[in-house]
């Protein structure tokens, strides 16, 4: 990710990284502890039970020694089932919980973030991170970091009881250790590199399958389906590619693990039976033997599996730590914050402000801007698309810093608020409303939360949108589908004036907010509109110069400068481009008119 901070790239490191989110539940990791200890024992003490079946049962042909030594292990395997019972239900309850609570902390952190991080970080490919990842982390701790604890404990106290039963036959299983680490540290890296590999192909894919179904509608009306379906396949493919080298990594580790471990095992068990031919140990120690060191060998070659789950899992937690430690560039001031008068005014200064995009450093959006709009008035940004009149908005909101300038409201620089008591003060309504999957009556209620029922209602007829909410199926309880796609164009614009009228800010900003209505429906908004800026700081941008004739001020922008300001009148006058652009646009609409039937 572009803007989080480095992160070591050493894979325990990694991991330690999710400690503090396991910490809370300390209770429940130490009961789960003990319990993995307890059963790894048992698990141990079968050797012991085998030994004796043999030297004392077998051996000696005491039926009574082996009636006891049976219900002996009876008793171990009921022990075994019930710390194991224990021992499953804590660890994956942790696996569960400490998952859900990474991703609300990734998700409340970066809910956060300036939108100038969304610029460089597609919003599937986090989302992907948030819900596959973390999946991933969740079969981690709920699963292989426990089983990779039991296989470490039976290996150690496996190799304890070898050394006990027969100590030199101990060394010749004790040879294949190194022999065994080498691989795992030389597969280990080229695993855990490609596991992160892996994943971000899976985010691509991902990416590419929101990015078509969210436009599904451009996909079909281009017929874009079967290029659509050729360049999925490409990405799939890619990360099927990535998968299956990092398979044959593991499976190459594993191999070399199993082959190594069982090779020593069977030399053991071939210098075993020499002793026992000699007399130097017992039939039963060295079935006990045999037993630890398989034991010992399925442990370490189960480890030797795991590794390549650890390896993953590192994978997944950096690029989820690459999140969760991401930089928020918009933030309060460290100490301090300014606070505004309980009676807001509306004042809003801008002085000498430039500005350039954190993607587009070299190509300022804003140059030099200075504006002043008075509490109660209104102001119209006019003027050629890309002129940076939706960035000034952006600006004002605080989504982004300027890097010269500074912009004030109500006297107070902007930069020394809480970004959230500026926002509070401010309703937009864009030219694109944004409407959530859910119903009508949450979409309106955004605006304001605490808002009533009668609050609500009383918004929605201002926006005169009552008519057509009442004709849905379920009125406001009808569900809008994925950002709103159940409504016209212009009911979603009137959900979203609904929206604005609810929150009732001392600063409204307008971006073409009529544009999406039709001429009857535009009339009818356009006067819930006139309503609502009434002593009210009021900033439009608009493309129709009719809709805006009769603000307080206009300004005229052109390559993120304001060249000309003044009235309608004033303009038409005095400055070149709104005369061409009131020319060009009102000598179009007369001819309209007049070619109409």
């Amino acid at each position: 990710m572009a803007e989080s901070d480095p992160k070591p790239s050493d894979n325990l490191k990694i991991l330690i990284s999710i400690l503090h989110f396991i910490a809370p539940y300390k209770a429940r990791t130490i009961i789960a502890g003990l319990a993995l200890i307890f059963t790894a024992g048992i698990s141990l003490s079968f050797g012991q039970g085998f030994r004796l079946i043999v030297d004392e049962g077998f051996a000696l042909g005491s039926q009574e020694s082996l009636t006891q030594i049976v219900g002996l292990f009876f008793m171990l395997v009921f022990l075994l089932a019930c710390g194991s019972v224990i021992r499953f239900y804590l660890v994956s309850w942790i696996g569960e919980r400490v998952t859900a609570d990474i991703r609300m902390a990734v998700f409340n952190h970066i809910i956060e973030l300036h939108p100038g991080f969304f610029e460089t970080n597609k919003s599937s490919e986090i989302q992907s991170r948030i819900t596959t990842d973390t999946t991933l982390l969740q079969s981690l701790i709920g699963s292989s970091v426990s089983m990779a604890l039991r296989n470490i404990l039976m290996s150690v106290g496996g190799i304890i009881w070898l050394f006990i039963t027969n100590a030199k036959l101990t060394l010749i299983v004790l040879v294949a250790v190194p022999l065994v680490i080498t691989p795992i540290l030389i597969f280990g890296r080229r695993v855990r590199k490609l596991s992160k590999s892996s994943q971000a192909e899976i985010a691509h894919v991902g990416s590419y399958v929101g990015e078509s179904l969210q436009n599904i509608k451009t996909v079909q009306g281009y017929n874009h389906q079967a290029l659509d379906i050729r360049n999925f396949s490409e990405h799939v493919e890619i990360a099927f590619r990535v998968a299956i080298h990092r398979i044959r990594q593991r499976a190459a580790l594993i191999a070399a693990v199993m082959m190594l471990v069982f090779s020593a095992i069977i030399m053991m068990m071939w210098v075993g039976g020499q002793d026992v031919m000699a007399g130097h140990i017992t039939k039963g120690e060295l079935v006990a033997f045999v037993f630890y060191s398989i034991i010992v060998g399925s442990a370490v070659a189960s480890v030797s599996q795991l590794i390549g789950e650890l390896q993953r899992a590192a994978g997944a937690t950096e690029r989820l730590m690459e999140l969760l430690y991401a930089k928020n560039r918009i933030l309060p001031p460290d100490q301090n914050p300014a606070t505004l008068d309980k009676q807001i005014k509306g004042l809003i200064e801008l002085k000498n402000i430039t500005f350039a995009y954190p993607s587009r450093q070299e190509d300022p959006a804003i140059k030099n801007l200075s504006l002043r709009v008075e509490p109660g008035k209104s102001t119209a940004l006019v003027g050629p698309s890309g002129g940076g009149k939706t960035t000034l908005f952006e600006l004002l909101l605080r989504f982004y810093d300027t890097q010269e300038g500074e912009i004030l409201f109500e006297g107070i620089n902007i930069r020394d608020l809480d970004p959230k008591e500026l926002r509070k003060h401010i309703a937009i309504v864009p030219q694109q409303p944004a409407l959530f999957s859910t119903n009508v009556w949450n979409n309106i209620l955004y605006g304001n939360p605490n808002a009533t029922k009668e609050q609500i209602h009383e918004a929605a007829q201002a926006a005169f949108a009552t008519e057509f909410i009442e004709q849905l199926p379920e009125q406001y309880d009808t569900y809008l589908g994925e950002s709103g796609v159940r409504l016209s164009g212009g009911q979603r614009q009137r959900i979203a004036i609904a929206r604005a009228v609810l929150k009732d800010p001392e600063i409204l900003l307008l971006d073409e907010a009529t544009s999406a209505l039709d001429a009857e429906s535009e009339h009818m908004v356009q006067l819930a509109l006139d309503h609502l800026m009434k002593n009210r700081t009021t900033i439009v941008i608009a493309h129709r110069l009719a809709t805006v004739q009769n603000v307080d001020q206009i300004a005229v922008m052109d390559a993120g400068r304001i060249i000309d300001i003044g009235t309608h009148r004033q303009l038409v006058a005095s400055s070149p481009l709104y005369a061409r652009l009131a020319e060009l646009q009102f000598k179009t609409n007369g001819a309209e008119e007049r070619d109409a039937p």
